[in-house]
């Protein structure tokens, strides 16, 4: 019969144990089934991850930077799109350091760009089960550790190269620190916290900074010494936050404009328009030109994923609710049940810590515009860990025998009978939540059942069939995510049928195409045999009208590309004038423009004073979109 692994100290003595040894920083030693335990589960986490990395969906855009990136340390540096450092990405380069390292290391690969990725995701589970377990104690860290895994859209984001998966793992780490520190009360780890929150500003900018008011509550509250100690503390670890944070966007701004790339998606060259306009303000105002953010930019944000019903609607729910009910029950009851302890209780301030994180980020997304769904991948953890701690504490009551012992099968009923309504929608592998009710309805009935006896083997069975009626389903999700068809486009990975809708959708967009690095196509084979005959000393192989044409071409080959308007088209680089002079000194020659774009005073002085290139003459049999311009036959 399957059993529950416990520790060697249980029942209330050995809670109390337990609680001593976190209080005083202490390590508790880990019981026999443990580490193998762990291990499974990281096992399977990099199963699930690193799986068909070698055809990974990587993202055309994020990508096409990374291999740029792995052969020039300007671009390395700055973020630059093109292996000149042109311009750079419409984000922080901080998150595609790794993968462009990885391409450095292991050459042009799809897996290569993918693999950080991998052990980014592995590492976040790893540690979240050893902050957890400080916390609640071993059983909640395998349960949290087990959730996090199974997570849809963690395990399609981590095989991709998009910013969120690496956010994800340094606010985890930034969260174990503070953690420590509270239980520890030493400094030390709450400066740490503040370089984790600053290094994640470097990977997502504004949305790291999310989880600070929460920390400094969970600080302030449960930590040590007077109140004016611990906020001198928390000014200091601010400080060092904001200046990690604003390390890289500092040095960009004081490196003169002729020494870096041109930083796309402002209209002032200023990285802090970057940080704090295009990606800040314009996501939460009409006004798509705030602080500096080129236009149109509110207008590329619309997935719809928006409101107060967000987390919980037919494309995101499923993507990463599927523990949601437990994990706002565990963490509602876990403040409540403890209010009467002291102002340190450690366990009631982990459950507002992720409580917080949960809210705080649940807020943010439901007022802000339209949402990808894998944003929504940074509250796996907490959803994680509160479900966890909350088992482990419905749990204890369990064994307790007292009046909350009805709570543990309650809440396997609860989440199972989520399950049910999330997959409603879909109907998506409904054998899968058939199983999982049947599961959840036996577990529960044992344990009410053996409600006077909360020991034993019956006990332990139904336990363990409640807790896999839990994780069944979100299981079958996850694991559909191994087929293509169910892994969402590259441009915006999500789990299931949802993933399979996204994919449909997308399908005139090379997002579907799943181009890896190194692997250009026979059309843009012949462009680039045609340009490189071509090209007689130009600086620039060619120009392109947005980043879209230049993607491909830059996965295919690391060449310099003046990629003119930036991700979007519109940014003002370069101006009419800068593109002529460019022209008559002889370091560009070709441009390639489309009409998929928006016009701009650069690509209307190319269609007014180059000649166009028959398609024929580059070996293209139709236009596709695509026009390609002589610059150096002049009308």
């Amino acid at each position: 019969m399957a059993t529950i692994p416990t520790a060697p100290t249980a029942g209330p003595q050995g809670r109390r144990h337990r609680a001593s040894n976190r209080r005083s920083g202490r390590p508790e030693a880990p019981a026999r089934w443990e580490r193998p335990a762990l291990a499974a589960v990281l096992v399977a986490a990099t199963l699930l991850y690193a799986w068909g990395i070698g055809h990974a969906a990587i993202h055309p855009y994020y990508s096409a930077a990374i291999r740029s990136m792995a052969t020039s340390w300007r671009a390395f540096f700055f973020g630059g799109l093109d292996p000149s450092g042109s311009i750079t990405l419409d984000k922080l380069p901080g998150a595609f350091w790794p993968e462009a390292i990885g391409v450095w290391l292991f050459g042009p690969h799809t897996w290569a760009a993918a693999l950080p990725q991998v052990i980014e995701g592995v590492l976040t589970v790893w540690l979240l089960h050893r902050i957890v377990r400080a916390w609640a104690g071993p059983f909640a860290a395998l349960m949290a550790a087990l959730a996090l895994t199974l997570t849809p859209v963690t395990v399609v984001l981590n095989r991709a190269t998009i910013p969120d998966t690496a956010l994800t793992l340094l606010l985890v780490a930034a969260a174990g620190a503070l953690q420590k520190s509270v239980r520890t009360e030493r400094l030390l780890p709450l400066i740490t916290c503040g370089i984790w929150v600053g290094l994640a500003f470097q990977t997502k900018m504004l949305q790291a900074w999310l989880v600070l008011p929460v920390f400094a509550v969970v600080y302030q509250l449960a930590a040590g010494g007077t109140r004016l100690q611990r906020a001198l503390r928390l000014l200091l670890g601010g400080v060092v936050a904001l200046a990690v944070s604003c390390s890289w966007t500092l040095v960009a701004w004081a490196t003169p404009a002729a020494d870096r790339p041109y930083v796309d998606a402002t209209s002032n060259n200023n990285p802090f328009s970057l940080v704090f306009g295009y990606n800040g303000m314009s996501r939460f105002s009409d006004d798509d030109t705030a602080f500096g953010a080129v236009s149109a930019t509110a207008a590329s944000r619309t997935s719809g994923n928006t409101g107060w019903g967000m987390l919980v609607n037919h494309t995101v729910g499923p993507q990463v609710a599927w523990l949601l009910p437990l994990a706002v029950l565990a963490g509602v009851l876990g403040v409540v049940w403890r209010a009467r302890q002291p102002r340190t209780d450690l366990q009631r301030a982990g459950f507002l810590l992720w409580g917080g994180w949960l809210a705080v980020h649940a807020v943010v997304f439901s007022v802000s515009n339209g949402n990808h769904p894998y944003y929504t991948a940074v509250l796996a953890p907490s959803i994680a860990a509160l479900a966890g701690g909350g088992l482990a504490l419905f749990r204890s009551e369990y064994e307790a025998a007292g009046r909350r012992r009805w709570f543990l099968p309650a809440a396997i009923l609860l989440t199972v009978a989520w399950a049910l309504v999330l997959d409603l929608s879909t109907e998506f592998a409904a054998w899968l939540v058939v199983l999982a009710l049947l599961l959840g309805v036996g577990g529960a009935t044992g344990l009410w059942a053996s409600g006077s006896r909360p020991y034993g083997g019956l006990v332990q069975g139904s336990l363990a069939a409640g807790i896999a009626a839990t994780l069944l389903v979100p299981a079958g999700w996850a694991a559909s995510s191994l087929d293509p068809l169910y892994a969402g486009a590259s441009t915006s990975p999500t789990a299931g049928p949802v993933g399979k809708a996204y994919l449909s959708a997308v399908h005139h967009r090379s997002a579907l195409r799943r181009v890896g690095l190194d692997e250009p196509s026979a059309r843009d084979t012949a462009l680039l045999d045609y340009l490189t005959k071509h090209r007689h000393g130009e600086k620039y192989l060619v120009a392109t009208q947005a980043a879209y044409p230049a993607e491909r071409l830059l996965r295919a080959r690391s060449q310099p590309i003046l990629v003119m308007g930036g991700f979007t088209g519109l940014t003002p680089f370069p101006t009419a004038g800068r593109l002529a002079t460019l022209v008559t000194t002889h370091q560009l020659r070709y441009a390639l423009l489309t009409p998929l774009r928006p016009t701009t005073p650069a690509t209307t002085w190319v269609k007014s004073h180059c000649t166009r290139v028959r398609s024929g003459d580059y070996g293209w049999r139709t236009k596709g979109g695509f026009r390609l311009y002589d610059c150096g036959r002049q009308r």
